[in-house]
């Protein structure tokens, strides 16, 4: 007997299964061949590898060294320059963050960003005793914020933001977590690092600094 194809088979009842398994099964192999595209994506975007050549080749790090987003261009032929006596006081929100376990094993590019504000600063010509950066953390940035110990028991691996933070309380930054946000996402104060100091909310936080004559950025990344 000669072997029908899948649409010669005559009984009904057969057909109206047979056609719903094809589109499945169409559809399953778009979706794995998507994956597979996604998989084989480079880790970073041709952007940010041209800003990173760029930063090798000329960028200067006068004191954020941990990444090498927080380097500084030099520019030629200044000529509206920062008035090197005044204080230099910075309030930086930032809730760029995730608790992917993939991507939280890289540095936080909203710190890293926040690294380059304070190293353009100091390579204008703004002395580090005349610079003031307070760092207001909320949203999943507060993962960024965790100790050694939750980071590892959190993520199975160690903070990769430890570096880049140790750089900026040297240079005098102040870390604030959002309250807000810790009760939302469930973080203990314990789990964050001891010099962190916690807000009732990042809105307070950033506002009483800005009374207090703070300029305000607030920082998203990709």
């Amino acid at each position: 007997m000669q072997k029908r194809g899948i649409f010669e088979n005559p009984n009904p009842s057969i057909m109206k299964y047979r056609i719903p398994l094809l589109l499945f099964c169409l559809a399953l192999s778009i979706i794995t061949a998507a994956q597979s595209v996604d998989k084989k994506k480079p880790a970073m975007s041709k952007k940010d590898s041209l800003m990173l050549a760029k930063f090798a080749a000329k960028g200067t790090y006068p004191a954020i060294k941990a990444s090498k987003f927080s380097g500084v261009m030099p520019v030629d032929g200044i000529t509206d320059k920062p008035d090197i006596n005044l204080k230099y006081k910075l309030v930086i929100g930032l809730a760029s963050g995730t608790n992917d376990p993939d991507k939280v094993k890289e540095l936080n590019r909203g710190l890293a960003e926040a690294g380059r504000f304070i190293n353009l600063h100091l390579a204008a010509g703004v002395s580090k005793e005349n610079l003031e950066v307070v760092i207001v953390i909320h949203g999943k940035a507060l993962y960024t914020l965790f100790n050694d110990a939750a980071f590892k028991k959190e993520f199975k691996t160690d903070n990769p933001n430890a570096a880049i933070i140790k750089e900026m309380e040297d240079v005098g930054v102040k870390f604030i977590a959002c309250g807000q946000a810790m009760q939302f996402l469930e973080i203990k104060n314990e789990q964050l690092l001891p010099e962190v100091k916690i807000a009732m909310s990042a809105r307070t936080a950033i506002s009483t600094y800005q009374l207090k004559g703070y300029a305000l950025y607030e920082i998203e990344v990709d």
